[in-house]
């Protein structure tokens, strides 16, 4: 069997997979995700969704988090591939710095914040197939989420919730600065 490339739409915010099927995408090149106060996001999968692994590429500036302090029912692992964050996973914080990987086994319970004087760049991975009867993850409460601008005032297990304390998001294109050279 042969699989075909993917096609590559081109939209103001940048390049997007439109198909299934391998590809290419430049990260300067893509479409980035905006969502004031948690960074950009690169989604590589653009409109489509990879059943079996997400993988996304975040700018957080000092400060910022990649979302809310969760849990997932699958692993998820990270690479921070420039800068400076923070990582606090089960209520502690840990420093992290460029080539440092975190690995986060299901049900534990993290976020990643940037840290340091400038953007730093984390890659995420997730794998995304589990039970059927299983929830995906869910948001759990911790002072030291919630003192990084990360954690939420009640469990849930719905990122309508989680994240209704937060402007929209917007598309746009990649900004000079975001990744190092």
């Amino acid at each position: 069997m042969i699989v075909p490339e993917a096609s590559l739409e081109s939209t103001d915010a940048g390049l997007v997979p439109s198909s299934d099927g391998w590809f290419v995408l430049n990260a300067r090149a893509g479409r980035w995700r905006l969502w004031d106060g948690l960074g950009a996001r690169l989604s590589v999968e653009g409109d489509t969704d990879f059943p079996q692994v997400g993988v996304n590429l975040y700018v957080l500036f000092p400060g910022e988090p990649i979302g809310m302090y969760h849990w997932e029912a699958t692993q998820e692992d990270f690479l921070v591939v420039s800068g400076e964050a923070l990582l606090v996973v089960g209520g502690e914080e840990r420093p992290l710095r460029q080539w440092d990987f975190v690995h986060c086994p299901r049900l534990t319970r993290h976020i990643i914040v940037g840290a340091g004087d400038g953007p730093c760049a984390v890659l995420a991975v997730g794998a995304r197939e589990h039970g059927p009867d299983e929830v995906w993850g869910g948001y759990s409460v911790d002072e030291v989420a919630q003192r990084h601008g990360a954690g939420v005032d009640r469990e849930t297990d719905d990122a309508g919730v989680a994240y209704a304390h937060l402007p929209a998001r917007s598309w746009a294109p990649y900004r000079d600065g975001w990744l190092s050279d």
